[in-house]
């Protein structure tokens, strides 16, 4: 049951995140990277900070004489696991979301970057050499889920690449390894983790932006629509669905749930730019459903198992 969980709140996470390519794709042509990202970071960061503070006030605290000394160590800990992983998370989110907005921003005005725009599944390929032991059946799920990517996205083949994709590749190798820091403090508040990793990546691309960039304010207001929805929804409860969802998946089988993004990307691009999908781009959309579906066999064994 858990790890049915965490696929279905990875899949939230997917969902939201690919319908922000079309979002992106519209801001890309008033808003710088550094300044986008920016300003979607500390969005999210405000919308969890309010949720934090909710839940703050609205659990009872223990009394002092209901705590003891190794709960008091244990807090201890965890605050500064949570601190060490929110600010490690923000450095890796602030390359890869500024990489990607990046590549988003250079494709050519005909190109369907809404869809082209993905998350390579990385996770399964770096495991091994993390020390993390992968069944056949995740490379098996991870071939049929590249070999999806490939007819959704490079609909053209090799000669069809343009510099947009190579830099939003640069972005998924940052967003493979965000993918294991994840992992690595996924005991941490998801809520706090996530808020921290938004501080963090909108300090730096703020700082960027100011130094770079130079955004006039009413560059924000243009942009209003698009920044509202990455930044609160995409960004905000994207990241949280993640962070939750990896408690119960393992990164390589989370990497290929999550590789739906692209089918909700190129969604999200029909339904809001007009883009066309074709019948090469509908069969790379099947066989990363059929991935999907491949990995989830294993899940199901693996919980029938532990049963």
């Amino acid at each position: 049951m858990d790890r049915m969980r965490g696929t279905v709140l990875l899949l939230g996470a997917a969902l939201v995140w690919g319908m922000a390519f079309a979002f992106q794709t519209q801001a890309s042509g008033s808003i710088s990277p550094f300044s986008f990202v920016a300003a979607k970071s500390a969005l999210a960061a405000g919308a969890l900070g309010i949720v934090a503070a909710i839940r703050h006030f609205s659990t009872r605290k223990p009394t002092a004489a209901q705590e003891s000394f190794a709960a008091v160590a244990a807090d201890s800990n965890s605050r500064r696991a949570l601190i060490v992983g929110g600010i490690a998370c923000g450095i890796v989110l602030f390359a890869a979301d500024n990489l990607q907005q990046a590549g988003i921003t250079v494709y050519p005005v005909d190109a369907a970057a809404s869809g082209r725009a993905t998350y390579v599944v990385m996770a399964s390929l770096a495991s091994p050499f993390l020390g993390k032991k992968i069944h056949p059946m995740v490379f098996a799920a991870a071939g049929v889920c590249i070999v999806g990517m490939y007819l959704l996205c490079l609909s053209g083949g090799i000669d069809g690449v343009y510099a947009g994709d190579l830099i939003c590749l640069a972005g998924a190798v940052f967003y493979t390894v965000h993918l294991f820091i994840i992992d690595r403090f996924a005991k941490c508040d998801p809520v706090k983790l996530t808020m921290l990793q938004f501080i963090t990546s909108a300090v730096i691309s703020g700082i960027a932006a100011a130094v770079f960039e130079h955004p006039a304010p009413e560059v924000f207001l243009g942009a209003l629509g698009p920044l509202l929805y990455v930044g609160v929804i995409s960004s905000g409860m994207g990241y949280t669905l993640q962070t939750a969802g990896q408690r119960y998946a393992d990164p390589a089988v989370a990497a290929i749930v999550m590789s739906l993004e692209s089918v909700f990307a190129a969604a999200g691009g029909w339904l809001l730019l007009g883009e066309v999908l074709g019948g090469r781009e509908l069969l790379g959309c099947a066989l990363m459903f059929a991935a999907v579906l491949l990995a989830q066999v294993l899940e199901l064994a693996k919980s029938r198992a532990k049963s």
